[in-house]
């Protein structure tokens, strides 16, 4: 079989992190990318080799252009044919009502969560679409349960934000179907990491914990464990599933 090389964006830390670790297990070689910590960046890469796979590492802004190109360029060179994408680098932006978010921080999340999904499957999907030479392949975007239940007195603007994932998902599962590729979406409810704390408010998981039907926030080995199951041949009829791995909510 071909071998399994797989781009996680915003791989070094909490979701992308367990995703990454979860697709070695599976067997993918593994490409992290990573815009600032370098570090965090390098220790999931420890972790992916010494589940006996290939990794590679490669700062990206992925809301750049040039940047995205020259990720998946480095991933081709040094891993080989780039087979699956997940679309995991995001942000959300401090805490607070609509009102009070400035105008650069919503066009960085946008530019962020949006058009840098949009830029890293756009070459996703030229490198792997059969009528393009590819041998098809895989993209799992992902999403937010914000974006439906809108995240009202929080972070509206990242609920919007990943609500374009979701349609994103849609129309892109559509339009290459018969190229080889499937795509699938991802909506994390309160999950453990530590975007709450840079969004100012590290203990949120727990002290809003009792509004998940479940009563406990997620971990992000469970949102893996989704993700790893949609890009595996298990799911090779699942095209255009915005699955929701959020305790209920």
């Amino acid at each position: 079989m071909e071998r399994q090389v797989t781009v996680v964006t915003g791989g070094g830390r909490g979701i992308g992190a367990a995703v990454a670790l979860r697709l070695a297990q599976a067997g993918h070689d593994v490409a992290i990318g990573y815009q600032r910590d370098e570090e965090a960046a390098r220790r999931s890469a420890a972790a992916v080799r010494a589940a006996g796979v290939r990794c590679a590492v490669v700062r990206a802004d992925t809301a750049v252009a040039e940047d995205v190109e020259a990720l998946f360029d480095a991933v081709v060179e040094e891993l080989g044919p780039v087979t699956g994408l997940v679309n995991n680098a995001g942000i959300t932006g401090p805490l607070t009502r609509f009102t009070e978010v400035s105008p650069e921080v919503v066009r960085r999340v946008v530019d962020v969560n949006v058009t840098g999904a949009l830029l890293c499957a756009r070459r996703a999907a030229r490198e792997m679409s059969t009528r393009l030479g590819g041998s098809g392949g895989s993209v799992v975007n992902i999403s937010s349960g914000a974006a439906t239940t809108g995240s009202p007195g929080e972070y509206v603007h990242y609920a919007a934000s990943k609500a374009a994932v979701d349609a994103m998902t849609v129309g892109l599962s559509k339009e290459l179907a018969a190229e080889g590729i499937r795509v699938n979406s991802v909506q994390p409810g309160m999950t453990v990491t530590d975007i709450h704390a840079t969004m100012g408010d590290p203990q949120r998981p727990w002290r809003k914990a009792d509004r998940v039907p479940m009563g406990r926030p997620g971990e992000p080995e469970e949102v893996a464990a989704a993700v790893a199951w949609l890009m595996s041949p298990e799911a090779s009829y699942t095209t255009g599933a915005v699955l929701r791995v959020a305790g209920g909510l």
